[in-house]
Formats: structure tokens, C-alpha cells, sequence
């Protein structure tokens, strides 16, 4: 068979196959291959029935089916299995053929492949794809990077697949080198679990606190989704509290209390750390699944430790004010979001200036309007802010998002208020707006810490009556030395 297909995808998994399907409506030429290659018939003799779709058995007969430059896209799990790929690639590749990563992959790895494979002359490209089943299937969020001359060259495709913003823009660009396309996924999860936490707090405060049920709650998140929480996240949570189980009663009540999580999260805050930026919200999102994993020991522990009921039965009671609580609960829910993608943004710009990226976070923006998880009206205000100032250090000093927190901030503190009184664990909502009034905070006491580091550690600290820059170190007991540690660090 003659060399004419566009691209080549390895990993036929869910999200494998249905990429696979998306380029080929798109009208580009695939050939399909799994490492276990019965997989590759069933897929031919079923969901891929009828279509372009090429099969291959071996790696070699699929590079051989492939146009120049060849393009070849692995969505296979995370970690080893993407270096054996590329090793039993490389050898059957040319210089100037392209491979492209589409799993989960930490940045910090597509770093080290992408300098590996171009070393060999070949091009390399990290991508981030969400969307889960159905965006690979109708158009998910796409965010290449890599070897930018790789670009032009998976344009069309990656483009073409993607889905698109109510005015036709595709919800894909070039991020930038290196692992910058799999670093904006990671912050894109991480601020994932964010939004999944304060929508499942928001969940908690209403059925705990307000006595909701599930079809009561159904009407809540109904509503708000036609607001400015107008997002896929609020829109599956709406669905999800009106799906009742096969006796009738609402599933989700049924579901255990115990969640998972698969570490994108995780690889969020921990870089967070490292380069030294408070991404408080997406920190407690991750500690609050672990904290839910210990089912066992929170049961026990419920039957020792005491603490107040959790209904707000007066609030309950009287309609009015139930029904203010609820916005309150909403305001809260908004507020929160703005801030979690505020630490986003402010990671993202740290990276940009650790790892040397050019990023374009109105641009990302854009990428995260449609077909991702986190898709929303709200990203649209994002893309906004950066249009009307593209040096925005934090989305939270945009005139919008500075109306918008307070206007909701009234019900945003009386919900962390209401919570923390009656026992109902908030802490998504309470991370949010400490971060809030630490943020907006001109002064803190970090001051008598920088003391504190100086008694024991010898560790130095600026003056407010002088240039920032010097440092300076005092006996505090009058037995220690004037030689400093010199580890002083902001």
C-alpha cells in the first residue's frame, strides 16, 4: 500500500479510538496500531467500521503506510511505556518525522524527550488533551508543545479535531517549547480539582446544612448553570443529582464517600513548591480526596470526636432566608473559582519565567473554552482581562474580577463563617478567601517569623527603614555570634 496516510496514532484505548474517529471525520487518513494488535482488528471490524481508518500489526508496517513527514501520536498510559515507544521508534524513523506524546505525561518528562528525540534529528511534541471520551470524540482541548517547527505540520490536524469557541475559533494553539503544552494541562487539572472540590463543598453545605435533597439541589445548580457558574462541570453536577438509581432513589446518595485521583494534581502542587507559588485552593482540593480516602478512620472518629450539628435549621426554616443562603452558597462558589484560577494563572506565570516560555495566557484562556472539563462561560472573562491588559499579573486585579469578588464577598464570608460554626468542613472556600485577604494584605506578620528565623537560625531579615536588598542579623540573647547563616530566601 502506497504511503499516503496523515497520521499515525498508537493506543487504543477510549480516548485512543476516539481521536482516531474525530481526524478521520475530519477527513484525515489514520492508521491505527496497539501494542496487542487484536485490538487493532476489533476496532477495524467495529467502532471504526466503515471509515478511512487504516489497520497496522507492527510498527514497521504502519511507519511504512505514513506521508513525510511522518507523524506519529502515542496515547498510551503515562511513564515507561512512552520511552519504549520511542525507542522501538526511533530506529524506524527519519530526521525531520515527528512524534507526539498525547498522554498525561509530567512536563518535566516531555523536557527530557523532547531534547532526547530532536538530539536524533527527529522533531518532538508534548500535548495536553482533555475533553475525556466525548471531547476526543466531538472536540477536545488541545495544548501542543514541543519543537516548534514540529507545528505547522500537526496545524491542520490538531485545529481540524479540536472543538471550537461559538465564534468558530479552534480551542487549540502552539503553547510553546519543550514540556510548556503538558505544564498547561497539569495547571488545567490541578485547577480541575479545584473546581470539582467547590462545587462538591457547595454540594455539602446544602445537604448538610440546609436539609436539600438531591431534587432539591437538582434545581439549584440548574439555575445557576444558566448564570455566570455556566460550566460543564455545573451542568454534569445538575445531571448527576437528578439520576436516580433502578429503586428510584438519587444515585449519588448511594455512591461512597472515598476519591480517587490519578496525580496530575498532585504533580500541580508539588511544582507549585517548587517554584514557591501559593496555589492554596488546588493544595486543599488535592489533601481533601485524601482526607476522603480515609473512609475507615473517619468513621471511627466520628463516634469520638464531637463537635456542632451541622443543620441550620432556623435558616432552614424561613424561606427568605433560606433562599438568601443559597445565593450566599453561590457567591461563595464564584468567588473561590475566581481565585483558584488566579493561583492558575500565577503558577503559570512563574514557569513562564523559571523554564524560559513564552506563554499566552489569554490564548490558553481560549484553549480551555470549550471541549476541556473545565470549560465555562467564566474563561471567556479571562481571555478578556488578558485582551485589555496582556502584562496582567494576576486575574484578580482585572477591574472585572475586583467587581466581581466584592460583590459576592458578603455571602462568600458568611458561608466560610456559617460552615466553620456548625461543623461542616469548607476547606476549598477557606483556603480561597484566606489566600484573598493575605493577597490584599499590605502587611502580614511574616515579620516576626523572618525574628523567629533570625533567633534560632541566624537566618538574617530585611528593615523596613531600609533598601530592600540588605540583610542584617542581631544577638538576640547576647551568647550568640554576629556571623548569619546567609540562607535567607523569599
Amino acid at each position: 500500500m502506497e504511503p499516503n496516510a496523515d497520521i499515525a496514532l498508537i493506543g487504543l484505548a477510549v480516548m485512543g479510538q476516539n481521536l482516531i474517529l474525530n481526524m478521520n471525520d475530519h477527513g484525515f487518513t489514520v492508521v491505527a496500531f496497539n501494542r496487542t494488535v487484536e485490538k487493532v482488528d476489533h476496532f477495524l471490524a467495529n467502532e471504526a467500521k466503515g471509515t478511512k481508518v487504516i489497520g497496522a500489526h507492527s510498527l514497521q508496517e504502519m511507519v511504512a503506510l505514513l506521508k513525510k513527514p511522518r507523524r506519529v501520536m502515542l496515547m498510551v498510559k503515562a511513564g515507561p511505556p512512552v520511552d519504549e515507544f520511542i525507542e522501538h521508534l526511533l530506529p524506524l524513523l527519519e530526521p525531520g518525522d515527528i512524534l507526539i506524546d498525547g498522554g498525561n505525561s509530567l512536563f518535566e518528562d516531555t523536557n527530557r524527550r523532547a531534547k532526547y528525540v530532536e538530539g536524533k534529528g527527529l522533531l518532538y511534541i508534548g500535548t495536553g488533551v482533555s475533553g475525556g471520551e466525548e471531547g476526543a470524540r466531538r472536540g477536545p482541548s488541545i495544548m501542543p508543545g514541543g519543537s516548534p517547527v514540529a507545528w505547522p505540520h500537526v496545524k491542520d490536524i490538531f485545529q481540524g479535531i479540536a472543538a471550537k469557541t461559538a465564534d468558530g475559533v479552534p480551542c487549540c494553539d502552539w503553547v510553546g517549547e519543550n514540556g510548556a503544552g503538558h505544564y498547561v494541562k497539569m495547571v488545567h487539572n490541578g485547577i480541575e480539582y479545584g473546581d470539582m472540590q467547590l462545587i462538591c463543598e457547595a454540594y455539602h453545605i446544602l445537604k448538610s446544612g440546609l436539609g436539600l435533597g438531591a431534587p432539591e439541589m437538582h434545581d439549584v445548580f440548574a439555575e445557576w448553570n444558566q448564570g455566570e457558574l455556566d460550566s460543564y462541570l455545573v451542568e454534569i453536577t445538575r445531571d448527576i443529582l437528578a439520576y436516580k438509581d433502578s429503586d428510584g432513589a438519587p444515585l449519588v446518595d448511594k455512591i461512597l464517600d472515598a476519591a480517587g485521583q490519578k496525580g496530575t494534581g498532585k504533580w500541580t502542587v508539588q511544582n507549585s513548591a517548587d517554584l514557591g507559588m501559593p496555589i492554596t485552593l488546588i493544595a486543599e482540593a488535592v489533601y481533601a480526596r485524601c482526607v476522603s480516602a480515609l473512609k475507615d478512620e473517619r468513621v471511627k472518629a466520628a463516634k469520638k470526636l464531637k463537635g456542632p450539628r451541622p443543620a441550620l435549621t432556623a435558616i432552614a426554616k424561613n424561606d427568605a432566608r433560606k433562599k438568601q443562603f443559597v445565593a450566599d452558597v453561590r457567591d461563595a462558589l464564584y468567588a473561590s473559582k475566581i481565585v483558584s484560577y488566579a493561583q492558575g494563572y500565577m503558577l503559570m506565570r512563574a514557569a513562564a519565567a523559571e523554564y524560559k516560555w513564552n506563554l499566552n495566557y489569554g490564548g490558553i484562556a481560549l484553549m480551555w473554552r470549550g471541549g476541556c472539563i473545565i470549560r465555562s462561560r467564566f474563561l471567556g472573562k479571562i481571555k478578556e482581562a488578558y485582551d485589555r491588559n496582556p502584562r496582567l499579573t494576576n486575574p484578580l486585579l482585572d477591574d472585572y474580577f475586583r467587581g466581581e469578588i466584592k460583590r459576592c464577598q458578603k455571602g462568600w464570608r458568611n458561608v466560610v463563617a456559617t460552615a466553620a460554626k456548625r461543623g461542616i468542613p469548607a476547606p476549598a472556600f477557606g483556603t480561597a478567601l484566606a489566600f484573598f485577604d493575605g493577597y490584599r494584605s499590605a502587611q502580614l506578620p511574616a515579620n516576626l517569623l523572618q525574628a523567629q528565623r533570625d533567633y534560632f537560625g541566624a537566618h538574617t531579615y530585611e528593615r523596613v527603614d531600609k533598601p530592600r536588598g540588605e540583610f542584617f542579623h542581631t544577638n538576640w540573647t547576647g551568647h550568640g555570634g554576629a556571623t548569619a547563616s546567609g540562607t535567607y530566601n523569599v
